[in-house]
């Protein structure tokens, strides 16, 4: 890989990563509500899956999915519905305490779920499109992709789980924690519109 692609890469991998979208919205909630030990699991699957989408977008899921659009919607419809049950817990969730009762999402959970995020498959076949033409050392290439996108996006997302993770001290007050997550809810719910532009 050249250069400047190699850059290019490295810059979008750090854009898709960094920017909000499910993903990112999920774990500052995990890190708010089970603390950063605890959103490992959630960290991990979500690199784990992302990686997995990668490699099969790379050997020719993706252009299943430019032939038929119906696909892209079911995903954009099964992502809404996870995203607005995971708000309506979180609104419901009045305090720190209860939510001890609740588990994290774990690593599997996390994994499956970026097979219906739109934001995900937007960047594999973005990935697959752009910086992996065909041809002598494909496999490489892959390969290579799928690091940097590791390297990069797992630091990334672990400032969101640990920005959650910070604000649990707020949590003792009755008030600021149905606020925190009331505010939580509607990032979620708000999350959901951008499957659809």
């Amino acid at each position: 890989m050249q250069q400047t692609a190699f850059a290019a890469l490295i810059v979008y991998a750090f854009v898709m990563s960094i920017t909000p979208g499910p993903n990112n919205v999920m774990l500052m909630s995990s890190g708010l509500i089970f603390g950063l030990r605890r959103t490992w699991p959630h960290l991990l699957g979500i690199l784990a899956g992302v990686l997995l989408q990668i490699w099969s977008t790379g050997a020719g899921l993706g252009a299943l999915f430019a032939l038929e659009p119906r696909l892209q919607v079911a995903l954009k419809i099964v992502g809404s519905l996870y995203l607005l049950g995971l708000a309506t817990r979180l609104w419901r969730a009045a305090e720190l305490e209860e939510s001890h009762a609740g588990r994290p999402i774990g690593f599997t959970q996390a994994l499956a779920f970026q097979f219906v995020n739109p934001k995900a498959w937007l960047m594999s076949v973005t990935v697959a499109s752009t910086f992996l033409p065909p041809g002598d050392g494909y496999a490489l290439r892959l390969l290579t992709v799928s690091l940097v996108f590791a390297a990069v996006g797992l630091p990334c997302i672990v400032v969101w789980a640990a920005f959650g993770a910070g604000l649990r001290p707020w949590l003792r007050d009755r008030t600021i924690a149905r606020r925190i997550n009331r505010a939580m809810a509607l990032l979620a719910a708000l999350t959901v519109l951008l499957f659809w532009m």
